[in-house]
């Protein structure tokens, strides 16, 4: 089933994580940046600049080449991201990724020495975890009941999965990766034995959590409900995602610095690849962790959007200085 918004989800794993949703309905922007065709012309945009780069198309340019109108494609920008075409190209250079790897040098240590749940933390999560014993984790999903439902987002489809215990899975949907099936295989594959199911559990969830994601610059200082994160994974998969969580949003780490904020600084390789094992997408903003070099390295749900995240909250960040924690 399919809805226009999703959450919820659940697992069998080592840790129940606890991360705020807003306390009250968000104010929408006048353009609603979750319609279904906004986010699928910013991914045609962000894949033609990506090979035109070095031109650095004007908007006209841009709009014919995507064949639509060119106060068009501003507005789309605009309602998307909340900055032009040309703003957004900006955030997408491997200059500004050198300059938010080199701002946030320190964020990462500074924020989980303070501890997750610190009041003067750089993000807004506030995380409770809990270790399931290695039995359950290695059932696989045996005994639990995962309901799953397709729902659209600013980001494009989505594939979420929830048990009465959390939201296990939050993934993307492309029909040039498989669609539908694709997503699901997915989910399968990282719970294996578990009993599946479509229905509404996921919904509430995923609306909740991506309402969260636009509503931050606008209301910064809510505090909302937990929403409840099942993950399953080994000793370090759990320390990397956790890890990720302290990463602020408008921030960049580097593989081999979160490598070292585990205490892993010779498993780089290593830690990359739990980096792109997260079953939970934004949530855990795996899309966050680029190269030291700038390069964007790779996103299990497709390069443009793992641009569209980072641009997107660099142009929040930009936009809304003051409202923002300190870093």
């Amino acid at each position: 089933m399919e809805t226009g918004w999703i959450v919820k989800a659940a697992a069998p794993t080592m840790r129940s994580m606890n991360i705020d949703t807003l306390s009250s309905r968000p104010r929408r922007p006048e353009a609603d940046p979750a319609q279904p065709d906004s986010y699928a012309l910013v991914d045609r945009a962000i894949r033609y600049l990506q090979a035109h780069g070095r031109v650095q198309p004007s908007l006209d340019d841009l709009a014919a080449a995507l064949d639509c109108d060119a106060a068009a494609l501003q507005r789309q920008f605009s309602a998307f991201a909340g900055v032009s075409p040309k703003r957004f190209v900006q955030f997408l250079t491997k200059e500004h990724a050198r300059a938010l790897l080199a701002q946030s040098a320190d964020v990462l240590s500074t924020s989980l020495a303070a501890g997750l749940s610190s009041p003067g933390r750089l993000h807004d999560l506030m995380v409770s975890t809990e270790a399931l014993t290695p039995g359950e984790v290695g059932r696989l999903g045996a005994g639990v009941r995962l309901e799953y439902a397709f729902a659209r987002t600013p980001f494009g489809r989505t594939l979420a999965a929830a048990s009465a215990r959390g939201l296990a899975f939050l993934g993307f949907v492309d029909d040039d990766r498989g669609g539908d099936a694709a997503a699901l295989a997915d989910l399968r594959q990282r719970w294996p034995r578990a009993d599946f199911a479509a229905g509404d559990a996921a919904t509430d969830i995923i609306g909740r959590a991506f309402e969260r994601l636009w509503a931050r610059a606008a209301q910064p200082s809510a505090r909302p409900l937990p929403l409840p994160l099942l993950l399953s994974g080994t000793n370090l998969q759990l320390k990397v995602w956790e890890a990720l969580l302290a990463v602020p949003e408008g921030r960049l780490v580097s593989y081999s610095t979160l490598a070292r904020a585990v205490d892993r600084p010779d498993a780089v390789r290593a830690v990359a690849s739990v980096v792109g094992r997260n079953p939970l997408s934004v949530l855990i903003p795996c899309h966050r962790v680029i190269r030291e070099s700038g390069e964007l390295g790779g996103y299990h749900w497709g390069l443009p959007r793992k641009i569209a995240l980072i641009a997107c909250e660099s142009a929040r960040r930009e936009s809304a200085p003051a409202t923002l924690s300190p870093g």
